[in-house]
């Protein structure tokens, strides 16, 4: 016997019984996203891999760990590890510039990073997100706060929690970085290797260490004081407070997390998370913020931008299975020929029907209707002969007897 080739390790399957909860999630999504005017973008799974390098930074976990990278014609070529840097990518190949602001755009499908399998997290996994272009006012901030918000509880996750920060501009965040340098430098031994490595090359990373001895370090009353202190300039802060204000006036409970950096180098000003608290320590279900030069750095004009993307393999994991859906019908009968055309007529006119193709006995037909549909069809000899079917209603076990052009299931 043939060895058995078994999927790898970090993918998974989606079955059929789990498909339907992934339908939710993009059939919600494209009812609520299109509300807000957003349109649906697919980009390419690969890109070249000075994209992501550029776009995602190459100080960040994603770019200098996690790529799945390949040459190929003597070029290097990475599977997207995440998808804002391809969107922006065709925003600015495709001259979308040239409409009106804003270009509101969303997507959904696979990313792929290598990193150790966990629960909610594959290393193929699927995002759902929104990008949204040429708005630097903070009413593009509070819409896809609030879009993001509204789709959660469209899945049913109600018990949300929203974190919100702002990072600054890159001219009043490098002062905070000094900062943050000078408090740290006396520890920096006892940092972690990755705190360590971003002490220099990105300092506001260091924030976002998952490690427990390196939280202990920024916990302490003289660090604390200077990551909790107001370093953005007038006009970041004008624009904070401006954020505020809209969630308030809409009602969206939001807490200030000044540890709140995102772990990707374009964001600016405005970042955020939406939190579960179904999750335990692994609650986090979006994220985003605003990247006004993420645009310019990957060539093209001066666009101010923000976005968010959501784990789907994370959302599936809080919400209750649903029951599969049953056909309007089975058709059961001894003459495949008969069966064959019934269900073609009642598929043309939009019901979902199967019948038994291979031809079994009335008894596990009926079987099987039972476990799969709504209603048992019944035709037999005499039904086939008169025109009518038998319709059997396999919840109250009631039958009734009509003609097959007048049935409605």
């Amino acid at each position: 016997m043939a060895k058995i080739i078994k999927v790898l390790k970090g993918t998974k399957d989606i079955l059929p019984q789990e498909v339907e909860q992934w339908h939710k999630l993009e059939k919600n999504a494209l009812e609520i996203f299109t509300k807000y005017g957003y349109k649906e973008i697919r980009t390419p799974i690969f890109e070249m891999t000075e994209l992501f390098a550029r776009g995602v930074g190459d100080t960040t976990d994603i770019v200098n760990k996690e790529m799945y990278t390949f040459e190929k014609s003597e070029r290097s070529l990475t599977l997207r590890p995440e998808n804002t840097a391809g969107v922006v990518r065709s925003f600015i190949e495709n001259n979308m510039t040239r409409l009106s602001a804003p270009v509101k755009l969303w997507y959904k499908g696979p990313m792929f990073r290598y990193e150790r399998p966990q629960a909610g997290r594959q290393r193929q996994f699927h995002q759902v997100g929104v990008e949204m272009f040429g708005i630097k006012e903070p009413s593009a901030d509070a819409e896809v706060i609030v879009m993001a918000t509204e789709y959660l509880k469209s899945l049913g996750l109600n018990d949300l929690e929203v974190e919100i920060n702002s990072l600054g501009c890159p001219t009043c965040r490098e002062e905070y970085k000094k900062k943050i340098k000078e408090v740290l430098k006396p520890e920096f031994e006892n940092l972690c290797e990755d705190c360590q490595n971003r002490y220099e090359k990105n300092p506001l990373r260091l924030l976002d260490c998952k490690v427990d001895s390196c939280k202990e370090i920024f916990s302490r009353p003289e660090i604390q004081k200077v990551i909790q202190s107001d370093f953005i300039c007038e006009e970041c802060a004008e624009h904070y407070k401006t954020l505020k204000s809209y969630l308030d006036k809409l009602g969206v409970k939001y807490v200030e997390n000044k540890l709140l950096v995102r772990g990707l180098d374009y964001y600016n000003r405005t970042v955020f998370e939406i939190k579960s608290n179904n999750l335990g320590s692994q609650n986090a279900v979006c994220g985003g913020g605003r990247y006004d030069s993420l645009v310019r750095n990957l060539g093209g004009e001066d666009t101010p931008a923000v976005g968010w993307a959501m784990g789907m393999e994370r959302l599936n994991s809080l919400l209750p299975e649903i029951e599969p859906q049953k056909l309007d019908g089975y058709i059961v009968s001894n003459s495949p020929a008969d069966a064959f055309v019934f269900a073609q007529e009642l598929r043309n006119k939009g019901y979902n029907v199967e019948f038994d193709l291979a031809n079994k006995k009335f008894t596990k037909q009926l079987e099987k209707a039972s476990k799969c549909a709504k209603f048992a069809l019944i035709l037999g000899e005499d039904e086939i002969k008169a025109g009518t079917v038998s319709v059997k209603n396999l919840e109250t076990s009631e039958q009734v007897t009509i003609n097959r052009n007048e049935i409605e299931l």
